[in-house]
C-alpha cells in the first residue's frame, strides 16, 4: 500500500477537524491574508445586515494598535468586518481616505475615526453595554486619565527602545534598563491603586491599552535582552494583571503568540537574539481544541499552503528535471501527516522511521521534502493572522514532534 493511502483524505480530516471546534475563518481567494478572522458576534446580526463597523488593520496582524481595536470589540460584542491594509504597499484609496495614513481605523455606522485610542473611546461611546469604562465619576475619570496616560507616558517608546535600539556599551544599556524598570514600576503602583488585577475597578480600556504592548515585551525582552517580565517578583501586580488577562476570551482571540512575536522582531527590526526561544506552552499544545483549530485551519487552506511551500521554501531545488508533481504529492502527504497528528494527538501516526530515517524504506528524496516543509511552516505562520495564538503553538508543537521522531 503506498504511504499517501495510510492517511485519512483532506476532507476527512476538516470533518473531524470541525467536529472538535467552532473556529471558523473566510476565505479570501487570490489574496493576502487568504483568509479574515469572523467575529465572534456576527451571528447577532439580522440575515443580510451590514455590521455596524468595519475595522481597516494590517495584513499580517503584527499591529499592536490595531489590536487594540480588535480587542475591544470582541469584548463589546459588536459585529464587525475587516478590510486589510498592505502596509507596505497602501492603496491610494486609504491614503486618501484616512489623513495620518496609518492603521488602524475604523467606520463606526459609517464615520471614520482613526487613532486607536480615539477609536476605542468611540466605541465605547457608541456602544456602552457592555461597558468598558467604570460606571462611577470618579473612577471613569480615572481610568480616562489612564487612557490618555499610556499614549503620553513615555512607557511604550522607552521599552522598544530598550528592546530594540540597547546600546552596545554596557553602562548605557545599564541605565535604559533602569529607565525602563522605573516605567515599569510605575505600572505595578497603578495596578496597586484598585483591589483586584486590572488597572481600575474592572477590567476596562485601560487594560486594552497596555495589553498588545506588554505581551510582546513579555515575548522579546527574555529571548533579545535577557530580561523576564512574567516571573520577575520586582513585577507581581503585573503578573497577576497578566494570569487575568489569560481568563478572557476576547484575549485569546487576538492576542499573538510568542514566537510570532520574536520572529516579527527579528525580521522587521534586524534585532539578533541573544538566548533561546522561550519553550511553547505545554498546556496549549495539547489541549484539543487548539490542536483541532489548527488541523482545522490547515485541512481548510491547504491549497494555500501547498502552494506556498512550493514556491516559497526551497523544494523547488529537489524536483528533478523542473516536475513538481512528486514535491507536491510529499507536501501534500506531510501537511496530512500533521493534521491527522494534530487531530489525533497520540503518537500512532509516528511509526519509527516511516517518513525517514536511516532504517526507512520511503524514498529520502520523499522525506527531504517532508522536512523542509514542515520547517518553513513552522516559522511561516502568523498568529493571529493565519490561526490564534493557542492553535499557533498547538500547531509548532506537532512539527516540532513530527521532525524529532521520523527525521
Amino acid at each position: 500500500m503506498s504511504i499517501q493511502n495510510t492517511l485519512s483524505s483532506w476532507d476527512e480530516l476538516l470533518e473531524i477537524a470541525r467536529n472538535h471546534t467552532s473556529a471558523r475563518r473566510v476565505k479570501r481567494p487570490g489574496q493576502s491574508p487568504s483568509t479574515a478572522p469572523i467575529s465572534s458576534s456576527l451571528h447577532k446580526l439580522p440575515p443580510n445586515t451590514e455590521p455596524p463597523v468595519l475595522l481597516y488593520r494590517d495584513t499580517n496582524s503584527w499591529c499592536p494598535f490595531c489590536e487594540r481595536v480588535w480587542f475591544a470589540l470582541e469584548e463589546k460584542e459588536i459585529p464587525f468586518a475587516t478590510e486589510f491594509i498592505d502596509l507596505s504597499n497602501k492603496p491610494k484609496w486609504y491614503t486618501d481616505l484616512v489623513p495620518t495614513t496609518l492603521v488602524p481605523a475604523a467606520k463606526i455606522e459609517g464615520n471614520l475615526v482613526y487613532e486607536s485610542k480615539d477609536i476605542l473611546l468611540a466605541l465605547e461611546a457608541r456602544f456602552p453595554s457592555p461597558a468598558l469604562l467604570p460606571e462611577d465619576p470618579e473612577e471613569n475619570a480615572v481610568a480616562r486619565q489612564l487612557v490618555e496616560a499610556a499614549e503620553t507616558n513615555g512607557f511604550r517608546n522607552l521599552a522598544y527602545k530598550f528592546l530594540r535600539e540597547a546600546p552596545i556599551d554596557v553602562d548605557e544599556l545599564a541605565k535604559l534598563q533602569a529607565e525602563f524598570e522605573a516605567k515599569l514600576d510605575e505600572l505595578e503602583q497603578a495596578l496597586a491603586k484598585y483591589p483586584g488585577p486590572y488597572f481600575v475597578g474592572t477590567f476596562s480600556l485601560v487594560d486594552i491599552m497596555y495589553s498588545p504592548h506588554l505581551d510582546r515585551l513579555a515575548a522579546n525582552l527574555p529571548v533579545y535582552r535577557g530580561y523576564h517580565l512574567k516571573g520577575n517578583p520586582r513585577f507581581p501586580r503585573i503578573n497577576a494583571w497578566f494570569d487575568a488577562l489569560n481568563q478572557r476570551p476576547a484575549y485569546h482571540r487576538v492576542k499573538s503568540d510568542n514566537i510570532t512575536n520574536n520572529l516579527l522582531l527579528r525580521r522587521r527590526w534586524g534585532v539578533e537574539p541573544i538566548a533561546n526561544p522561550l519553550p511553547l506552552d505545554a498546556a496549549d499544545s495539547e489541549k484539543i481544541q487548539y490542536r483541532a483549530e489548527a488541523a482545522e485551519r490547515l485541512s481548510d487552506n491547504r491549497e494555500v499552503a501547498i502552494a506556498d511551500i512550493i514556491k516559497n521554501s526551497g523544494v523547488q531545488a529537489i524536483a528533478a528535471d523542473g516536475d513538481f508533481t512528486t514535491v507536491k504529492e510529499a507536501v501534500d502527504f506531510h501537511l496530512r501527516q500533521l493534521a491527522d497528528y494534530l487531530i489525533h494527538g497520540n503518537g500512532e501516526t509516528l511509526a519509527g522511521g516511516r517518513t525517514g530515517g536511516k532504517n526507512s524504506t520511503v524514498d529520502p528524496i520523499f522525506a527531504a521534502v517532508g522536512a523542509i516543509a514542515f520547517a518553513y511552516l513552522r516559522n511561516r505562520i502568523c498568529a493571529p493572522r493565519d490561526m490564534s495564538a493557542g492553535a499557533a503553538t498547538a500547531f509548532r508543537a506537532a512539527i516540532d514532534k513530527l521532525l524529532a521522531s521520523v527525521y
